[in-house]
């Protein structure tokens, strides 16, 4: 099948739509690497001096690697628990599936503030003992990222032909065996992308992690949001730089491991 040229003024749009979203990341970047005493835009000059400011905070560093290790905890469980998700979705027959993968994927459709604040109540008046802790933050976190590998592993199992499990099936296979090396290869791409996604949406998950955090376990969004209402310094922009890398890192890692074109084409296709 032939692709089609794309209308020169429909290319305009999406070129002028992307420049739009991106614009925040590059006011952001230049404020962060700008020489003066606070946080302006346009810069006054360049400089690394709010960059080493950063590496030399004890408060930016320590929410750094927590959200990174919040993130990394997140993404596996995240995984387990789409990738299961998925697999249900996509194989029962049970009645009423359309509604319960609605409801599966209904974090995502819901505004952050709303999924945050319903945590935060249910977290107090259930008398769980887990309003403002580490495991309360981190069920936050899971709830909201898991969607995403619900999504991406769906996908892949919309591409996929269940007919080679059966055949695998029919030689003799155990149903673990003939998942464990037909299936899963067959959808490991639409799992890693789904993993990864789940690690950024955790790292810069902000409206979950303002109603839950602890205050002596504070992801970087919050600690960024805590220092802009009290101080206008330009090291908050340059925390945002190192998120912002980290997110372009984890999104080249994706296109690296991962051909979502190829599987979204693929399911297309059918």
């Amino acid at each position: 099948m032939t692709e089609r040229a794309i209308p020169w003024p429909m290319m305009a749009l999406a070129v002028v739509g992307f420049a739009y979203m991106l614009l925040p990341i590059f006011v952001v970047v230049l404020a962060g690497l700008t020489a003066g005493e606070f946080l302006t835009f346009p810069p006054e000059g360049l400089s690394l001096r709010w960059v080493a400011a950063f590496l030399q905070s004890e408060k930016y560093l320590s929410a750094f690697f927590f959200s990174f290790r919040l993130a990394l905890m997140t993404m596996v469980v995240a995984t387990i628990l789409g990738t299961a998700a998925a697999l249900f979705l996509a194989r029962s027959n049970v009645v009423g599936k359309a509604a319960l993968r609605a409801f599966f994927l209904s974090p995502v459709v819901l505004p952050g503030v709303v999924v945050g604040f319903a945590l935060f109540a249910f977290f107090i008046y259930s008398g769980m003992g887990l309003s403002r802790t580490i495991w309360g933050l981190w069920i936050g976190h899971i709830l909201y990222s898991t969607p995403y590998v619900i999504g991406t592993v769906g996908a892949a199992l919309a591409a996929y032909d269940d007919s080679l499990e059966e055949a695998a099936r029919s030689l003799g296979a155990s149903p673990w065996r003939a998942f464990r090396k037909v299936t899963l290869p067959n959808i490991s791409q639409g799992i890693q992308a789904g993993s990864i996604f789940a690690f950024i949406v955790s790292f810069g998950q902000f409206e979950v992690s303002l109603f839950l955090s602890a205050p002596n376990a504070e992801p970087l969004p919050i600690a960024m949001y805590n220092s802009l209402r009290y101080q206008f310094d330009p090291s908050a922009a340059a925390a945002g730089i190192f998120a912002i890398t980290l997110v372009i890192a984890s999104v080249l890692l994706t296109n690296r491991l991962v051909n979502i074109r190829r599987l979204l084409g693929r399911q297309q296709g059918q």
